[in-house]
């Protein structure tokens, strides 16, 4: 078994990135300077971890593919998301992205499974029983879509999705945060 396999065996979960774990802008987050966290979610994500969950993110980041930031402000937005949680006593284990805007016809833009299905072979998880925590109709989608379990979260975009839900979506869980979500999961695992 691989140490990635072993990893899984102890709970996967993946996060969206914006409106999830930092804050969402319209403008796109450009740098780690307007990478800006939302309340609570750095200590939810090492609470996850601390507990046995490995911590994988799954993130569309099309400001690449419009030039409005380059690999290298993303990867640190990437160190900084890392540093933060490694400061509160958890651990990050795995980012995938999109770089791809939204007509560039690819594989792995949400609302398609492929960034999500790469994490799941990755790992040798049963996506059934991997959450995906999304703020967005697509981010749905894609856990649906690769038969993963998806959470809604009431961040970022999550209030407008949650009251525009199509009825195959409707009786997804719902949370205020990923804080939220943290604590349920826990609980689940007790």
């Amino acid at each position: 078994m691989t140490v990635a396999a072993r990893l899984a065996k102890k709970g996967l979960i993946i996060l969206d990135r914006d409106g999830v774990i930092n804050q969402d802008s319209r403008e796109f987050v450009k740098s780690s300077v307007e990478w800006l966290p939302l309340p609570g979610s750095i200590k939810a994500i090492a609470d996850l971890s601390r507990s046995g969950f490995t911590v994988t993110v799954a993130t569309n980041q099309s400001g690449l593919a419009r030039g409005k930031f380059d690999r290298n402000a993303l990867r640190s937005m990437h160190r900084k998301l890392r540093r933060l949680v490694s400061a509160e006593g958890g651990h990050v284990d795995r980012i995938v992205v999109c770089p791809h805007g939204p007509d560039d016809g690819c594989a792995c833009r949400k609302p398609k499974p492929e960034l999500l299905r790469r994490l799941l072979r990755y790992y040798g998880a049963a996506a059934a029983d991997v959450p995906f925590v999304g703020d967005s109709l697509r981010d749905l989608q894609a856990a649906d879509a690769a038969g993963a379990r998806p959470v809604l979260v009431r961040t970022g975009n999550g209030a407008a999705t949650e009251r525009l839900l199509p009825p195959e979506l409707s009786a997804i869980e719902v949370f205020d945060d990923l804080a939220a979500v943290a604590r349920a999961l826990q609980r689940q695992r007790h």
